[in-house]
């Protein structure tokens, strides 16, 4: 597609250019939009914890699950095999005869390669188990929307999200192209709510019992100084919230806007919106997998618009490690976004997703550092280099164009 096809698309409204503020304005300037035009409001009195790759993630949540004195609820896009798969489910086992209340929403596909063994020995230790749209009793329709959120809530008053699925894939700390590179987050406080009722609002379309005794409605006590707003996308027709979550991002982004996503396959609106705050003088960067992905045909879809973009003067990054499967945006080193999200069609349209807006700089400032190490790992696309790729891999791109909405 070349530039002018898409400058066709309406023309995103820009901000009217506006006085320097400090950055604490700026964030406060960011939750009143986020709130107004999404409608749910931030919180106050979070502690978040920003925990990066297997080694840090899969440690955390079970030493949480592991502790467990009153409930676990946990749902996954992704729940695989290995001896990480078996360690979650004989954590949550051992919890479930201690009498703690363990529920785990499993979606149809995404996990459908679970151990029948490790399955079977969580049901019978008394783990509640729930799958999300089974394909096989599904109209296409409802196949094509999956539960891509990833939760763990325990004793409803710590929360995890983030990118990883429960696999040997995501264990290490991406030493190798056998250890994927992703963020996870462990909150505290209000929030955690949020991320709660993420996991509320499948369970009660795969179970007939929302909450029992066990759930005791507790208050939270203020656990730091993040404020953070959670953001659940569901499947739906027209516009929707998290598609309204990146676009106040990139039109409030007045210095830099950072992108980290495994899947990038976005529509020509949301290019046409990258283009445009680069046009504007912010500097955009967007961090994708590069020779590791697992689904080369969505890295087709988003290279479809690499000449557009670098036209545009933004700065498009190929982890060369292993497989970059974050999902991560920072605005101006004082807001970020941590969650399920990716930036491709499918999150946006088509799946159950989960995003946290965080305004704190300190864990703005932390995810940023990530983000340039790990852009000291990739290498940039180049204009001259990209314009002279081959014949067969310019037919790849346009040979997927009838699918790219659904990836």
């Amino acid at each position: 597609m070349t530039s002018t096809q898409v400058s066709s698309e309406p023309v995103p409204r820009t901000l009217d250019a506006q006085p320097s503020v400090t950055p604490e304005a700026r964030a406060v300037r960011i939750r009143r939009r986020l709130e107004r035009l999404i409608g749910i409001a931030a919180t106050e009195g979070n502690a978040l914890v920003p925990l990066r790759n297997g080694d840090e993630i899969f440690a955390a949540m079970l030493e949480s699950i592991r502790s467990a004195e009153h409930t676990v609820d946990m749902m996954t896009f992704v729940y695989w095999k290995g001896d990480i798969a078996r360690q979650f489910a004989q954590a949550l086992a051992e919890r479930a005869l201690q009498g703690v209340r363990v529920r785990l929403l499993l979606d149809g596909f995404g996990s459908r390669l679970i151990e029948a063994e490790q399955l079977a020995a969580m049901e019978r230790a008394g783990v509640q188990v729930a799958w999300f749209r089974k394909p096989l009793y599904l109209s296409p329709f409802k196949q094509n929307h999956r539960c891509h959120r990833k939760v763990l809530v325990v004793d409803e008053h710590t929360g995890f999200t983030g990118g990883v699925g429960i696999a040997e894939e995501w264990c290490g700390d991406a030493r190798n192209e056998n250890e994927w590179r992703d963020t996870h987050v462990k909150v505290r406080g209000p929030a955690v709510d949020g991320i709660a009722a993420a996991f509320a609002q499948n369970w009660a379309e795969c179970h007939d019992e929302l909450f029992d005794d066990r759930d005791r409605f507790a208050e939270h006590r203020p656990q730091g100084d993040a404020v953070v707003q959670v953001v659940r996308g569901s499947a739906s027709f027209g516009w929707q919230d998290m598609q309204t979550l990146l676009r106040v991002m990139l039109e409030s982004a007045e210095e830099r806007f950072r992108l980290a996503t495994a899947y990038f396959s976005p529509d020509a609106y949301f290019v046409k919106l990258l283009c445009a705050a680069a046009r504007r003088g912010v500097e955009v960067e967007i961090l994708l997998p590069g020779p590791h992905i697992d689904k080369r045909v969505s890295q087709l879809a988003g290279q479809h618009f690499y000449d557009d973009l670098i036209a545009c003067g933004v700065k498009i990054f190929q982890y060369q490690p292993t497989m970059m499967h974050a999902k991560i945006v920072t605005v101006d080193h004082v807001v970020a976004l941590i969650g399920s999200t990716n930036f491709n069609r499918r999150s946006l349209d088509h799946d159950e997703e989960i995003m946290l807006a965080v305004m704190d700089e300190a864990f703005t400032t932390t995810l940023d550092e990530h983000f340039e190490a790990d852009v000291a790992s990739s290498e940039l696309i180049r204009t001259g280099r990209w314009g002279r790729r081959s014949f067969m891999q310019r037919a790849r791109e346009a040979a997927i164009a009838p699918i790219r909405r659904f990836l």
